[in-house]
């Protein structure tokens, strides 16, 4: 497998991820979401959970998922390593969190639905997005959203800025983020088919009736859905099933969409120059990087957070 030594996520990274970063940045309310984010949102119990609920992959746990994970960070040139969670949970489906002590987390599906090609595909996807710094705005957009939802006006200051436009920046970028994250997988497997054939299993892949299943198929039913945009009302429909129009916004574009976007990417002139060795390098940071106002202690800021909330109560009952 192919090494990046030194390589920057600015190499790789997808335009689109980056508009779209950019313009989610430039929102009203933006920067106090970051800010109270930090101040409420920790990733140790997150960290707590996953060691009593699932199982830390290592030299002696999972040994043959470890050492695709480690030549994965490797090839990434990712330091330090993060940590690695297989989750007991049929859905094929993987995430990766954390800014200090970032890690991923597979879920037992995975291991069960794919080769090991296809997991190295997965790791290395997961990783792409730890590389580009995504992880601290995923948990940004959870935890946003969640505020916005669950406890609507008593977000701790941020109930009248979380709107439906920010809202929508967040799934947007999300959606984009995941496309230099494919790009990271393609540089690591530096195999085409295996990404896509990924892709396909996870949209609806079986095990019982894998043979049954074309790769193909798969890449024609891509370009069919490419020309569905020669309808502008297919268009339109498409904006709608991303924006909510079925009850929820998507966080992942259609897989069929990421396989034109790979497949375009794989013979352009960047890729071959990556390949060849010519990429921006720097160290690795995060694309987002988010500190509280003022330095305090655990203790003042719980009793503060106390106050808030006290304060906010108390109106409330005022207000009945």
């Amino acid at each position: 497998m192919p090494t990046y030594t030194g390589i920057s996520s600015e190499a790789f990274r997808h335009p689109l991820d980056r508009q779209a970063e950019q313009a989610l940045r430039s929102l009203p309310g933006f920067d106090l979401i970051a800010r109270k984010f930090v101040e409420f949102v920790y990733e140790r119990p997150q960290l707590v959970y996953l060691m009593g609920n699932s199982i830390q992959v290592g030299p002696r746990q999972y040994s043959t998922i470890y050492q695709m994970f480690r030549e994965c960070v490797r090839d990434l040139d990712i330091y330090p390593e993060p940590a690695l969670f297989v989750s007991q949970n049929p859905q094929a489906n993987s995430y990766a969190m954390g800014q200090d002590h970032p890690y991923i987390v597979i879920n037992s599906g995975i291991l069960d639905l794919l080769d090991e090609a296809e997991i190295r595909a997965v790791l290395a996807h997961e990783l792409g997005h730890i590389k580009c710094g995504h992880t601290i705005l995923i948990q940004m957009a959870m935890w946003a959203m969640n505020a916005a939802s669950i406890i609507s006006e008593l977000t701790f200051g941020i109930g009248n800025f979380v709107g439906q436009a920010l809202i929508y920046a967040f799934f947007e970028w999300r959606r984009k983020a995941e496309l230099s994250a494919d790009r990271a997988a393609m540089l690591v497997l530096d195999d085409l088919n295996t990404v896509m054939s990924t892709m396909m299993k996870i949209s609806g892949g079986s095990n019982k009736y894998a043979h049954e299943c074309s790769l193909q198929e798969f890449i024609k039913q891509s370009e069919n859905y490419q020309a569905l945009d020669e309808n502008g009302l297919n268009q339109v429909y498409k904006f709608l099933m991303y924006s909510g129009a079925q009850g929820m916004m998507l966080t992942h574009p259609f897989p069929v969409e990421r396989v034109h976007y790979l497949q375009t990417w794989v013979v352009s002139e960047e890729y071959q120059q990556i390949k060849n060795g010519n990429y921006q390098r720097s160290p690795a940071t995060g694309a987002v990087n988010v500190k509280p106002e003022t330095p305090e202690s655990e203790a003042e800021k719980l009793r503060r957070q106390i106050e808030e909330l006290q304060k906010e109560i108390d109106k409330m009952k005022k207000s009945d």
